[in-house]
């Protein structure tokens, strides 16, 4: 499959256990994070939640289609983001599929949409090991590993071993787990805080013999950034400082695995 993609694109699949985590925000900022010095495609896989265009604030923009193929929206020239939120027309507006009509649909898109000369692909699951998760394993040849992200409490550890068991029983590499909403750091005084818990992520990733890729900061800069539809980590918080840390440790783990 995947006979429009160059056979040198990186791909990485972003996913989580359970939902509420982060994952997608995590997944829109990595895509932007590389796009700063490479060329990035995000596949949001989630039909029943999509939220990547809003992230990336381009919900009102469609995509187009050719006699060659689907046209992904264009974020920025380095920057492009196929999403099923481009095809309803409200954004309250349901996705009522069963199963057969997401493994076609997937299926679809994998084999209509022109990417381009892209150096990865970004792929945003839907919390679970579903349908979705399994289907992109089947349409999309040699996926180069997964990012699962998590919170630092420890209701999440067994939603992680989930997600890490997926992965070893289709033969995908973990690349590592993201931990997000760790410590929060007071912008007056500088305080550190615990909110949801403290180190549940590194401890995941010691006791499962996977990379740990880093933890986000609790800050209220990621929050806002989503609201307004621009990336976190194009600014200067914390957060974005420690994101770009991640970054970094993910495209070393990507030439490890």
């Amino acid at each position: 499959m995947c006979d429009n993609m160059s056979e040198d694109v990186k791909k990485i699949a972003v996913m989580s256990g359970k939902g509420g985590v982060g994952k997608s925000t995590v997944a829109a900022n990595l895509a932007k994070a590389l796009s700063y010095d490479s060329t990035v495609g995000v596949f949001d896989n989630d039909f029943h939640g999509p939220t990547i265009p809003k992230l990336f604030g381009v919900r009102d923009n469609k995509m187009l289609s050719s006699t060659l193929g689907a046209k992904p929206v264009s974020v920025s020239p380095n920057l492009k983001v196929v999403s099923i939120d481009f095809l309803t027309p409200e954004e309250d507006d349901p996705v009522i599929w069963r199963g057969a009509m997401k493994m076609k649909a997937t299926k679809d898109i994998v084999d209509a949409v022109i990417w381009g000369d892209i150096d990865y692909l970004v792929i945003d699951l839907p919390p679970g090991t579903g349908d979705e998760a399994m289907n992109i394993a089947k349409e999309i040849d040699n996926l180069d590993g997964v990012v699962i992200v998590t919170t630092p409490d420890n209701v999440s550890t067994p939603s992680v071993a989930k997600s890490i068991r997926f992965a070893e029983e289709l033969e995908i590499p973990v690349i590592g787990i993201v931990e997000n909403m760790g410590k929060f750091v007071c912008p007056s005084c500088g305080e550190e805080s615990v909110v949801f818990g403290s180190g549940g992520g590194e401890e995941l990733a010691e006791k499962f013999d996977v990379p740990f890729l880093g933890s986000i900061p609790l800050d209220s800069s990621v929050n806002e950034s989503g609201e307004k539809g621009e990336p976190f980590v194009d600014g200067d918080s914390g957060a974005a400082e420690e994101f770009l840390d991640i970054v970094e440790n993910i495209k070393v783990s990507l030439e490890e695995v």
